[in-house]
């Protein structure tokens, strides 16, 4: 096993890692780096962008369409097909608390990124060939990290498709989107309830939308962001919850103070003579002669 310091050190402390895709299992670091598969990005935040190609020459895609080197290629000897890995100088967070701007950005990019260069669509960007296993084929193109502008000018920024939405970073984009909109309602019918309930009200609804990708993002990337959203509405609908009581409060104030007036026995308002005449008030004080 080559370990490359430099990667090493930039992977989770706990990350998901397999010899097998089909059984992931969390482990230390340490121990992580000996399995075939690594989980290369922390939850909540994309440090890199992995390409999925699937063609016997895949570790070259990069340069047939003239895009910068990758941070490293790995390789599967047996049929070429490989794991193309860009490094982002500003790693991007995929939470509410990150820039939503900078979250839409990514994701133009990352499916420009699979378009040039024919990749699989549907790779999750969740689990890579470990670059520091001897079972690939790996090559360490670059040490350098790029920004996400420098790497949009190889690519053509346009809106998502209704496919790229439901994979890689355009269902964190859906997710996001999809669950505020709806939590920004919600949140009315929770008031005099727990914060507990409210959370577990945004985390159920959170995993119901998580459950329509073809590819559903891991349970971590889920929990943050329902939490995320139900703090930030849980705080704002109590702000201006009482904003609302405050205004009634001093709305009713001003009206109790209108009707505390003394009553003035000679006024119309006490003699009411419109109902002697057997009319409405109305008709009495538009017929009544003006001074």
């Amino acid at each position: 096993m080559l370990i490359l310091p430099e990667i090493y050190e930039t992977l989770p402390h706990k990350p998901y890692c397999t010899d097998d895709l089909g059984n992931l299992v969390i482990r230390p670091r340490q121990t992580a780096v000996k399995m075939r598969y690594i989980q290369h990005n922390p939850p909540c935040m994309t440090h890199f962008i992995c390409l999925d190609i699937d063609h016997e020459h895949g570790a070259m895609r990069w340069a047939e369409e003239y895009l910068p080197p990758p941070r490293w290629t790995s390789q599967n000897p047996e049929n070429g097909h490989a794991h193309i890995v860009y490094e982002l100088k500003t790693p991007v967070c995929t939470s509410e608390h990150g820039s939503r701007k900078a979250l839409d950005y990514l994701a133009k990019i990352q499916a420009g990124l699979v378009r040039e260069t024919r990749a699989d669509v549907g790779y999750t960007n969740f689990i890579t060939k470990n670059p520091m296993h001897e079972h690939w084929r790996t090559e360490v193109w670059t040490k350098e990290a790029y920004e996400l502008n420098y790497l949009a000018e190889f690519v053509d920024l346009r809106p998502l498709t209704n496919t790229e939405k439901e994979y890689g970073l355009g269902r964190n984009c859906s997710l996001f989107d999809t669950v505020r909109h709806w939590a920004y309602s919600a949140i009315r019918e929770h008031r005099g309830k727990t914060w507990e309930q409210w959370f577990n009200s945004v985390l159920k609804y959170a995993q119901n939308v998580n459950m329509m990708f073809s590819e559903p993002l891991p349970y971590s990337e889920i929990k943050a962001t329902a939490k995320s959203i139900a703090k930030y509405c849980w705080k704002r609908d109590a702000y201006h919850y009482n904003e609302f009581i405050y205004r009634q409060a001093l709305k009713g104030s001003k009206g109790g103070k209108v009707s505390k007036r003394k009553p003035v026995a000679t006024s119309a308002q006490s003699l009411k003579p419109w109902e002697k005449l057997g009319i409405s008030r109305a008709t009495y004080y538009r017929k009544k002669p003006k001074k």
